[in-house]
């Protein structure tokens, strides 16, 4: 662990920060900020509750934070939003996905990315183009209450599937051995959401 008890570089270079104001522990975009000076692998405005004006308003604001420390933003939900600010990475859910597919317009993006909960899912989305998937829950999340979540077992199996980039996603906690186990499994990083908006 770094000083002030925040992760180590290291580890966070195979973190993707997924946004969510609502757990925010600071005003949003300081929160924003503070992630950003840990240098992630990247942030995933997630964001998907707002309307598409009100998403590309903050999604902005946000982009303009990691363009200023070098950490790739990714939009979510809304591929035009993503494109008039010049990104070039989207994560849509799977259903969003296909209708977006038969659009054209993900031919416009770099890499897409979706999230899958099972084998049928990974393998729809890698034929339908996915660049990577994020694949969970992995571990029991509060996010996901009442359900059991899929496991190491089911990454391993995604990661074997794809020959994309499979990032874990779903209770994971730095400082646990949670990141090294789902490494081991395969993944290229873990996605974090409630721990990275309350660091």
């Amino acid at each position: 662990m770094a000083k002030r008890g925040l992760p180590d570089g290291d580890v966070l270079s195979r973190v993707a920060v997924v946004t969510n104001r609502h757990l925010a522990a600071r005003p949003y975009l300081e929160q924003i900020r503070r992630v950003c000076q840990l240098h992630p692998a990247a942030v995933i405005v997630r964001e998907k509750d707002l309307e598409e004006e009100d998403y590309a308003r903050l999604a902005g604001q946000v982009l303009a934070i990691c363009r200023e420390y070098q950490v790739p933003c990714v939009y979510h939900t809304y591929p035009e939003a993503a494109l008039c600010a010049g990104v070039d990475a989207i994560h849509l859910p799977l259903a969003l996905m296909k209708r977006y597919r038969e659009t054209g317009i993900l031919k416009e993006f770099i890499h897409v990315g979706t999230s899958v909960h099972s084998v049928r899912e990974a393998e729809e989305a890698l034929r339908l183009g996915a660049t990577c998937l994020t694949a969970g829950h992995i571990y029991l999340t509060d996010c996901k209450k009442g359900l059991p979540p899929r496991g190491t077992a089911f990454l391993q199996e995604i990661c074997a599937l794809a020959d994309v980039p499979v990032w874990a996603i779903g209770g994971i906690h730095m400082g646990t051995g949670q990141m090294e186990e789902i490494l081991s499994c395969g993944a290229a990083g873990g996605c974090i959401m409630s721990e990275m908006m309350r660091i």
